[in-house]
């Protein structure tokens, strides 16, 4: 073989190769991740389980406008900073056409200041501070899970049917914990106004002082309390309070506190009787329901947890949204998610046109235990689109688009 002939095969080698990786990239579809993987573990490790079964199910079905789906993840470090820093980093290096994803809520902010920024299209799986859709909202963002005022208002009614006076209230530090907070005793003090707030204890993220916490609320003798502290805080709080004996003959309201990451854990300490929002897995009979476990345990050999829903849904949602959009671009992306309706675990959700805010529900019931294990009973499915505020009045706390 001649130098000119080796020379010539081998161009063409080269340019085989060139020409099937582009190939590659233009048969798939690049979606961005951004998570607290290692700040929040109980959460988005079933999360990513979560959004692992959707992208094969979808992939298996031929992908999504003849694409194949592939989502390129990146850990934030619970840090707003750092979410902004992988955000960008997806955008430029790896060049991925959506993102979604965040946990905290101030890292959801900040990547929704991000999306607004960039004009990037931003798929909020889990952050719940209002601010995501209302006061710092944009055409760019929308948000899968019920809000935080939502959730409030789900267990506002079940609240006020203690019809107890004098409340204590106990929440982390940060955005979640502040607006929950402020959400509920706006709600409760409109329905009930001789309501006194006796106690409130606003603990460090990750760092609850939970001898000293439960000790202060004891002390305020309050008739109920109200919580929002989840993961690792929740499992303390809960123990310190068995201990102190704060939790006998009291009354406690507890967001979050049915998840199955949180409520778990505790296993026969777990809290009886606490109203809470969750999702009890193992005894909701919806078909919708029944397929996500299925296949779910079949894949992992494990049960889901409601951050598996979450990460599910949300790439559920994205595949829609691509779908309709026909294209992963982001001005048709950002007009194909008004209205948009997508079948999840929990049923059809809509992503509402006026404030980017899907309608997903959650459930709301009785915390107990059974078989040295917490679980939810006496609950019900409360749909989102039944505690969303009006047009008129998401349209005076969101920015024009």
């Amino acid at each position: 073989m001649t130098a000119p002939t080796r020379f010539l095969r081998h161009t063409a080698a080269l340019v085989s190769v060139f020409a099937a990786t582009g190939a590659y990239a233009q048969s798939t579809i690049k979606i961005g991740e951004i998570n607290s993987y290692k700040a929040q573990p109980a959460f988005l490790e079933p999360y990513k389980r979560g959004y692992e079964l959707a992208i094969e199910e979808i992939n298996a079905a031929g992908g999504v406008n003849g694409k194949k789906l592939e989502i390129i993840a990146r850990d934030d470090n619970g840090n707003p900073g750092d979410s902004v820093r992988v955000a960008e980093e997806l955008i430029t290096r790896e060049k991925v056409d959506v993102l979604f994803g965040g946990f905290l809520s101030n890292t959801g902010l900040a990547i929704t200041d991000f999306a607004k920024q960039r004009k990037v299209f931003f798929l909020a799986s889990e952050p719940l501070t209002d601010k995501i859709v209302w006061e710092n909202g944009n055409r760019y963002t929308y948000r899968l899970r019920p809000s935080l005022y939502m959730q409030v208002a789900m267990l506002v009614p079940e609240a006020l049917k203690l019809k107890k006076k004098r409340w204590a209230i106990v929440y982390p530090n940060y955005e979640y914990g502040q607006s929950s907070v402020a959400t509920f005793k706006k709600l409760m003090t409109a329905a009930q106004p001789d309501i006194e707030w006796v106690a409130e204890q606003a603990t460090p993220l990750g760092k609850v002082d939970a001898g000293a916490v439960t000790q202060a609320l004891a002390d305020a003798k309050p008739d109920a309390i109200f919580n929002t502290l989840f993961g690792a805080d929740l499992g303390r709080f809960v123990r310190e309070g068995n201990t102190r004996g704060l939790f006998e003959n009291r009354q406690v309201v507890s967001l979050l506190t049915g998840e199955p990451e949180y409520l778990d854990p505790l296993k026969d300490e777990a809290p009886k009787n606490w109203i809470v929002t969750g999702y009890p897995w193992y005894s909701i009979t919806t078909p919708e329901n029944k397929k996500f476990v299925d296949a779910f345990r079949k894949k992992f050999n494990d049960y889901p947890r409601l951050g598996s829903v979450v990460g599910y849904s949300s790439v559920m949602s994205l595949a829609a949204g691509l779908k309709k959009a026909g294209s992963s671009d982001t001005e048709k992306m950002v007009q194909a998610f008004k209205g948009l309706v997508v079948p999840t675990p929990m049923g059809n959700i809509t992503y509402r046109a006026q404030d980017n805010q899907s309608t997903m529900g959650a459930y709301v019931g009785r915390t107990d235990v059974k078989d040295g294990k917490g679980i939810m009973v006496d609950y019900k499915y409360v749909d989102g689109a039944s505690v969303q505020l009006s047009d008129a009045e998401v349209k005076k706390l969101r920015p024009a688009d």
